[in-house]
């Protein structure tokens, strides 16, 4: 059959007959085999009807074969049945048979055990009875011995027939077993009672001994009253001596009270602890009533006294020292009764005390009025200030070290840390929050009255004057943190978060950095000469550039003559860097000020000054290796100071570069200014028409070209105003005097330049800059803030909020490396705030 084999199989899932038919007669040369295909599929189809009635056939067959297997299977599952229900009906009659064999059996059982119980409570009732008889005797002829333990019986017999009160008997021997427990309580405290009135305590202590054998017995309630009543009696004499005479009971003769009670306690181990079993701890339950009656006393003295009325207050060394004798009294006590030694208290580091019974039991009286105590501090540390700031910074005796710092400093932490461990053991409450707010407020005063007094002399501090006050600054910036600290731990909880010393350590790291920035004011002195020469020089006439300008290699030998002096004694290397990042912010603020007073600036005298300035920029990379901490700095640190030093002189490219073009053609310098300052400020362009020298009558029609290429450009890539020329003020055009440094700038606030024609005062600096600090952007050099005024309460809160912020403003992170302090200019905005 042609083509066949390449027809789809007969037995294929989508066997569709008209596709194989297609594929079988392809062709009309393909019809002659009809008759020969037709046969063949006759023949396959007679093959698959034989095939399918085999299969049939033998599906029939074993249809049958599992039909007989399943009616077997049923007859078998039928059998198993019956035998199940047989042995369960077998089972159910052996249970039957069981139960009537046993039931005598338990009826026996439970005849025995009604018949024990019954003869266990016979017996038990007849001990009872026979027991309480014995203790009736007993107790008549007070054999306390042999009464308690017999009690003990009888009262755990009396347990076993709580449930058979419903019987008459037994509640009548119950109510007898109660009256004999109640007179037994009676007789022995009225033996007590009589034995401690005549006198007799010595004679009877065996009797009075086992007496309290019974009332441990009688149990607690009747144990409390015996040692309650013993406990009053004792105290009786003390209560009227020291409550009923004002002279006794006064705190004078506080001593009197506890030496009376320490007889009092020998008086009980000599004579009664043989009396009282030790478990029973009477005398820490007598010491315990003392102090708290002692306590009471106290109480109503004190506030006896602060209502006197003569208006005459409790004299504080009195108080403290009555307090103390208290406290000491109470420890002794603690040693005497406490399971457990008590901590020390004297020292910052321990801060986990235990609390003990007796700690505070009557000192606590006091507690309300150790306000007095907080002031007497207040005016102790305040007669301390004045004398710290009038004493020279080192001994004359003591030689200088770059690690020093004022003595003061460590007299006054030491003063702080005795009179806080004094404080945390009167009180860790309110009072301790006020001692914070005291010890606060003068770490305030002693940064600003000390510390800041020494920056401001006249003539400015030497130098190992400058860098005592910035390592004592930076002893307490990192001291009040620790204060603060343990303040926390002692203090209790509720008012762990209302002590906060961070403003105090905020404030003496602006004095930390007022105090590099007198170490620049030193280099900034010793330049002035330098930058004298350059405002000398023509730089309007200048024809050519040369090599660097003669002032720089002077600037250079200035600042690093200073630098190898300054940086060796500073100790930390984040005041060096910091110190070095002010000076180039200094240097770079100074250039540019120069620059405005060495007007006009031609395009030569430009490229000049901005060759000076790479050349400036190069000597100050090296400036951080004067600093002996510079050798263990890390690369990156080196790399970070390099990229400040770029960044700082880098400010001056955009003046000079814009200085350097032409006034012609104006096009040229109006994109020179577009491109380089960027801003769409007339009043800017016009300080760049003047530093140039452009006359006044050429200006206008500059400032309207300015106009036009400015508005041409989109608001996204010009500003309103340069960070660079805002601050350089236009103070009247080129006759009276040209450009000068606004009051906002560093230097104008700082130094006192305020235009061109007031030449810098170097002198002034440092008194002008802390004049700054006390009256914010005020004029300098008024009289009412040279050294040694009086400060008012408002200049004085001034110095203290304008210190905080330049210590928050300076804080850093050490793990990154930035600068501690930024710009003079940015100190002064803040000091000025």
């Amino acid at each position: 059959m042609n083509g066949a084999s390449a027809a789809p199989s007969l037995d294929a899932v989508d066997f569709d007959p008209i596709e194989h038919l297609n594929t079988i007669f392809s062709h009309p040369s393909t019809l002659n085999s009809i008759n020969v295909t037709a046969s063949a599929l006759q023949a396959h189809q007679d093959d698959l009807s034989t095939s399918i009635s085999a299969l049939v056939a033998a599906q029939a067959s074993s249809d049958d074969s599992s039909l007989q297997r399943m009616q077997s299977a049923k007859d078998e599952l039928a059998q198993l049945f019956r035998k199940v229900e047989s042995v369960r009906t077998r089972a159910f009659e052996t249970e039957q048979t069981i139960t009537s064999m046993t039931a005598e059996i338990k009826r026996l059982d439970g005849t025995k055990r009604n018949l024990t119980l019954s003869m266990t409570a016979l017996k038990r009732l007849q001990m009872l009875t026979t027991a309480y008889e014995q203790l009736r005797g007993l107790a008549k002829s007070r054999q306390y011995r042999d009464c308690a333990s017999l009690l003990q019986a009888v009262l755990q017999l009396m347990k076993h027939f709580n449930s058979y009160r419903s019987i008459d008997q037994i509640a009548t021997l119950s109510r007898n077993v109660a009256e004999l427990q109640r007179e037994l309580l009676e007789q022995v405290c009225e033996d007590f009672e009589m034995a401690f009135a005549k006198g007799e305590v010595a004679t009877k202590k065996g009797v009075l001994g086992e007496a309290c054998f019974v009332m441990d017995a009688l149990g607690e309630n009747a144990r409390a009253r015996l040692v309650t009543w013993y406990v009053n009696t004792q105290l009786r004499e003390y209560r009227q001596v020291f409550r009923g005479n004002d002279e006794a009971g006064s705190l004078d003769n506080i001593g009197r009270r506890y030496s009376w009670f320490r007889r009092m306690l020998k008086t009980y181990e000599d004579e009664h602890a043989g009396i009282f079993p030790l478990q029973w701890r009477v005398n820490e339950v007598l010491a315990n009533a003392f102090c708290e009656g002692t306590r009471d006393d106290f109480k109503g003295i004190l506030e006896r006294s602060m209502r006197r009325a003569d208006g005459a207050k409790i004299d504080v060394n009195l108080l403290l020292s009555c307090l103390q004798e208290t406290m000491d009294f109470e420890h002794s006590l603690e040693k005497r009764f406490a399971s457990e030694p008590r901590a020390s208290i004297d020292t910052l580091s321990s801060i986990e005390d235990k609390p003990h019974t007796f700690d505070r039991s009557i000192s606590e009286a006091f507690e309300p009025y150790l306000s007095l105590w907080v002031d007497s501090q207040d005016k102790q540390l305040a007669s301390m200030i004045p004398k710290y700031r009038n004493q020279p910074l080192l001994p004359p005796d003591e030689e200088f070290s770059p690690q020093a710092v004022i003595p003061s400093s460590i007299e006054l932490f030491h003063f702080y840390k005795t009179t806080l461990a004094q404080c945390a053991k009167l009180s860790t409450g309110e009072r301790l929050l006020d001692l914070s707010k005291t010890l606060a407020k003068y770490l305030d005063e002693y940064a600003q009255q000390v510390l800041l007094h020494f920056l401001q002399v006249p003539g400015g501090p030497s130098l190992q004057n400058t860098i005592l006050v910035l390592n004592t600054a930076d002893y307490w910036h990192a001291n009040s943190q620790q204060l603060e600290e343990n303040l926390k731990k002692r203090i209790d909880s509720d008012f762990a978060p209302k002590v906060d010393l961070s403003p105090q350590s905020d404030a003496f790291m602006g004095v930390a950095s007022a105090a590099v920035l007198a170490l620049v004011h030193r280099v900034e002195v010793d330049c002035e000469a330098s930058w004298r020469e350059m405002r000398n020089t023509n730089w309007s006439k200048m024809e050519s550039v040369g090599d660097q300008s003669s002032y720089v290699a002077e600037l250079l030998k200035h600042v690093n003559a200073q630098a190898e002096q300054i940086l060796p004694l500073v100790g930390k290397q984040q005041y060096a860097r910091a110190f070095c990042d002010n000076l180039v912010e200094h240097l770079a603020t100074t250039y540019i000020a120069n620059i405005v007073q060495c007007r006009p600036v031609s395009e030569v005298g430009a490229e000049q000054m901005l060759l000076d300035k790479y050349v400036l920029t190069k000597g100050l990379t090296t400036l951080l290796s004067h600093s002996p901490t510079a050798a263990s700095s890390s690369t990156t640190t080196q790399a970070g100071f390099v990229k400040r030093v770029n960044h700082s002189m880098g400010r001056l490219d955009p003046l000079l570069k814009t200085l350097q073009v032409r006034p012609s053609p104006p096009e040229g310098l109006v994109q020179a200014y577009l491109i380089h300052i960027s801003d769409r400020s007339d009043t800017n362009f016009r300080k760049i028409l003047e530093l140039k020298g452009v006359r006044k009558q050429d200006q206008p029609s500059l400032v309207e070209l300015f106009g036009v290429h400015r508005d041409g450009k989109t608001n996204g890539q010009l500003v309103a105003m340069s960070p660079l020329l805002t601050p350089l003020m236009n103070s009247g055009g080129i006759g009276s005097g040209g450009l000068g440094i606004g009051a906002a700038s560093a230097l104008g606030a700082a130094s006192g330049v305020s235009n061109l024609q007031t030449r810098f005062d170097p002198a002034s600096f440092g008194e002008k800059l802390f004049s700054a600090a006390r009256d914010g952007v005020e004029r300098m050099g008024t009289g009412s803030d040279r050294v040694g005024s009086p400060m008012s309460e408002d200049a004085k809160a001034t110095v203290e909020g304008n210190l905080k912020s330049i210590g928050k403003f300076f804080r850093r992170d050490s793990k990154q490396d930035i600068s501690l302090f930024r710009t003079p200019g940015s100190l002064i905005h803040r000091l000025g705030e």
